[in-house]
């Protein structure tokens, strides 16, 4: 069967920006770039409310957990916890400094989405994160062999090693968002 169709010729309709002004009318800029649609700031990203609040999270975390391991006797004698109080350490300098960088961002109103800065966020959160994780795993597990196998909870601080894992825990979780986010921000540009 044989059937026309409609043929259909685009045509090319450039923006104009100069409202209106043709090729006589003496404002002809040749501005033919059309603006770029910028990603709208998640709450969470740096630069923002919900970046900041997670910066204050992971900070008190981890200040918290160093603050309670460091105030028990035996850490030292264990390399698990001393790993748990380097990783929170450096978490707790990490993000008191993006805090900082967020506080500054927010005052001047002022966007983080350059691409090195993100990466840069991207993959200090990421190293913080994964050394924050495996020196909280790394000390639950002798938690718990300290608590269930060897029975000597009473010889030792297990509560305070428990809630120090905890806390490291706690700041882990709440920087996985911060990476999740920078991460997806590089990844959509």
């Amino acid at each position: 069967m044989n059937v026309s169709h409609a043929s259909v010729h685009p045509v090319e309709d450039l923006p104009t920006t100069d409202g209106g002004v043709g090729i006589g009318g003496g404002n002809n800029n040749n501005n033919n770039e059309v603006p770029r649609v910028r990603m709208k700031d998640i709450q969470g990203m740096p630069g923002t409310a919900g970046g900041l609040a997670l910066r204050i999270c992971q900070f008190v975390s981890a200040v918290m957990g160093l603050c309670i391991m460091a105030t028990t006797s035996d850490f030292p004698s264990v390399t698990a916890f001393c790993y748990l109080v380097a990783a929170t350490g450096l978490q707790s300098v990490w993000s008191m400094s993006q805090a900082i960088i967020d506080i500054y961002a927010l005052l001047v109103r002022r966007s983080l989405q350059n691409y090195r800065v993100v990466s840069l966020f991207a993959i200090g959160d990421g190293i913080t994160s994964t050394l924050t994780f495996a020196a909280a795993c790394a000390s639950a597990g002798i938690t718990v062999l300290i608590d269930n196998d060897l029975n000597s909870c009473a010889h030792n601080h297990c509560s305070q090693f428990e809630t120090a894992t905890a806390m490291a825990f706690i700041g882990w979780f709440t920087s996985l968002p911060s990476f999740l986010l920078n991460f997806w921000s590089l990844a959509s540009r």
